[in-house]
Parts: structure tokens; C-alpha cells; sequence
């Protein structure tokens, strides 16, 4: 199955081509989970402005997404940021001299919506840390939840995080449009549980729940028994959480939603062509069936009268 990458292609390809050879610009962008760039040179053909805006940004800034931005894009942060936007990135591109130096640059550019989503779970993983150091320091385990991060990336749908003491705990509510979808969703997800339980021992463990949400977010979801929704939880153990695999699960499980429905929609397609070509084939059944004869061939009734065209 292919695994949707964290950077942006159409940014890399851009910037790439600009390096190359500096001209005016002025592009926009789209990724997924309504998130929009815009790539222009309000000044000259070698000053970029690079802005981002994203439905989840104002979740996202509530657990320090704006100091992560700062800290990781720091050399190339814009003094101001382009109305309607919520980050902006200023670059020279005649300061940045090396192939090997402006890769580097294209690449960190290119995940900028990682790096904002990365910040709620970085303070999640970070409270983990917190509350799994009090267990040891203490033995005894919390007696309430931890709060939990929300962040509404699209409409109807959002990404609840919760830390505890020796898991974190991740929950996506999806929107299924089409029963078949939700359908494909249950064997998909199943597969998840199946591998897991097969071969990949080391994979987080995976639920799934199309009627009602999951007990960790119940209290704060409007449960109505006629949506069409369901949930996906993965547990992440503390092997996921060391700091050596925390920034690649963090890029990994936050494109889960786009993966998901991505393969929902080829699987469609894939099923739809092979019926269309089962269709095609029946067809030149049927025709190779009909007699090659058929106006030479005299017709009778059971009493032995001929049919006479009038």
C-alpha cells in the first residue's frame, strides 16, 4: 500500500525550479486537509513569500505551534505575515549558495504543515513524559485523565489526543459519505488489527467504532445515532514514544486520515474497473451468441403456418 509522504511535492518542485532559474511568481498551492500555500514574489524575482493557512491552525497554536514554527523556520521567519494567512516565510534565494545547503532548504520548507500539526503531539508526548516520570518517582497511578488535544482539521472531523502515564492515546473521528465507504473502512481497519496480531508485534494497537465514540473523547463529542462517523484509535506503547521514533511517528500518524481514504477511494475505482471489464466481457458473450443466419432461417408455428412479412 503506498504511504502518502509528509512533505509537499508541488513545494519542493517549485522551489526547486526557482533555484534554478529566479522568476516572478505568484502560486497557490493546496495540500491536504484544506491547508493552502502561497508562493509569490511581491518584491523582486529572488525574494519569496512563502504562507501557509490551515483549518487546523487555531487548534494547533493553542499547544505552541506558532513557537515551533518560529524556532524550526527561525532564519526564515517574515516580519509580517500575508493577510490571510496564518505563518508567512520570507527567502533570498541569492543568500543561499551550495546544491547541498538549499536542498536542506527546499526539504524544511516543504514540511511546514508537518512541522504545525507536529506541535500538538510534541506537548502531548512531552506530558506523557511527565506523568510517566511521576508513576516511577511515585508507583502510584493518576486517579484522573489528563486533558485532552483536540484539533479540528476539517469539517466534522478532528484528532483527539490524550497522554497518560504509560500510553498515549490517539483517536480520529472520520466522516464516511457513502455506506460502501464505511464498508471498505471496517476491512481496512481489520487488516490493521490483523498484522498486528500476525506478524508486526511491534505496531500500535488499532479500535474501531462506527457507533459511538470511544470513552476517552465521549464527554466531549454530540453523539447522534444517524451519523455517518466513525473512530479510529491507536494506542501508542512507550516503544513508539522513545525519542529516537517520536518524529517519525509523528509524521506517520498524523497523514492517517489522508492514507485512509486514499485507499478507500482506489480500492473503489479498482472494483468499478474490473466490473466495467467483466460487463465488456459478457457483452462479447452475448454477441457471439446470436445466430449468423437469423433472416434465412424460415420460421413456422406449431401448426405448420409461415410467417409472412406485410
Amino acid at each position: 500500500m503506498l504511504q502518502i509522504p509528509s512533505d509537499n511535492l508541488l513545494i519542493k518542485k517549485t522551489l526547486e525550479e526557482l533555484f534554478e532559474s529566479p522568476t516572478a511568481v505568484d502560486r497557490i498551492v493546496s495540500d491536504f486537509d484544506y491547508t493552502t500555500y502561497h508562493i509569490s514574489t511581491p518584491e523582486e524575482k529572488t525574494k519569496l513569500l512563502i504562507s501557509i493557512q490551515s483549518k487546523a491552525f487555531k487548534d494547533c497554536a493553542k499547544y505552541g505551534a506558532l513557537e515551533k514554527l518560529k524556532s524550526v523556520y527561525a532564519a526564515y521567519e517574515s516580519p509580517t505575515i500575508e493577510p490571510g494567512y496564518d505563518f508567512s516565510l520570507y527567502l533570498d534565494l541569492g543568500s543561499i549558495s551550495g546544491l547541498e545547503a538549499q536542498n536542506e532548504v527546499i526539504e524544511s520548507i516543504s514540511l511546514l504543515k508537518r512541522n504545525m500539526l507536529a506541535a500538538p503531539f510534541d506537548a502531548a508526548f512531552e506530558e506523557y513524559e511527565r506523568l510517566s516520570a511521576k508513576h516511577q518517582e511515585t508507583g502510584v497511578e493518576p486517579e484522573t485523565r489528563s486533558s485532552v488535544y483536540e484539533i479540528n482539521y476539517r469539517d466534522e472531523e478532528a484528532i483527539y489526543i490524550q497522554p497518560s502515564f504509560d500510553r498515549v492515546t490517539v483517536i480520529f473521528s472520520t466522516v464516511f459519505k457513502d455506506e460502501t465507504d464505511k464498508i471498505f473502512g471496517k476491512v481496512f481497519l481489520q487488516e490493521f488489527v490483523d498484522a498486528r496480531r500476525r506478524a508486526v508485534q511491534n505496531a500500535p494497537q488499532v479500535l474501531y467504532s462506527h457507533k459511538e465514540p470511544p470513552l476517552e473523547v465521549r464527554d466531549m463529542i454530540k453523539y447522534s445515532p444517524d451519523e455517518k462517523k466513525g473512530y479510529i484509535t491507536f494506542v501508542l506503547f512507550p516503544r513508539h514514544l522513545v525519542p529516537q521514533k517520536r518524529d517519525n511517528t509523528i509524521s506517520h500518524i498524523q497523514l492517517f486520515r489522508s492514507y485512509f481514504h486514499y485507499h478507500i477511494k482506489c480500492s473503489k475505482a479498482y472494483m468499478h474497473s474490473r466490473m466495467r471489464f467483466r460487463v465488456n466481457q459478457y457483452l462479447k458473450v452475448l454477441n457471439r451468441a446470436k445466430p449468423e443466419n437469423d433472416e434465412a432461417v424460415e420460421r413456422k408455428t406449431a401448426t405448420g403456418r409461415r410467417f409472412q412479412e406485410r
